[in-house]
């Protein structure tokens, strides 16, 4: 659950795949945290467990996003332009 004031990072997906093949070249988790300015180490365990079931697919992340300040513009535009 999250937590009052806290801030999420999003990671794109070639630092995710970069984290795991440092692991496996065998870095520890705190070095490759460090390296690549993760905050949580806890994450480097979740794209690892990830990575072994689905491979690189498993680290895309499926959620989806607000993106509706695009779409609300597009509409809005239409919406306008077929007021005039």
């Amino acid at each position: 659950m999250a937590k009052k004031g806290q801030i999420f990072h999003h990671y794109s997906f070639e630092t995710k795949k970069k984290a795991v093949a440092m692991r496996l070249e065998g870095m520890t988790k705190k070095e490759v945290a460090s390296a690549l300015q993760i905050s949580d180490i806890g994450r480097l365990k979740v794209w690892m467990r990830k990575y072994r079931e689905l491979g690189e697919e498993g680290l895309v992340d499926r959620r989806r996003r607000n993106v509706h300040s695009d779409h609300v513009n597009e509409r809005d535009g239409k919406e306008l332009l077929s007021q005039v």
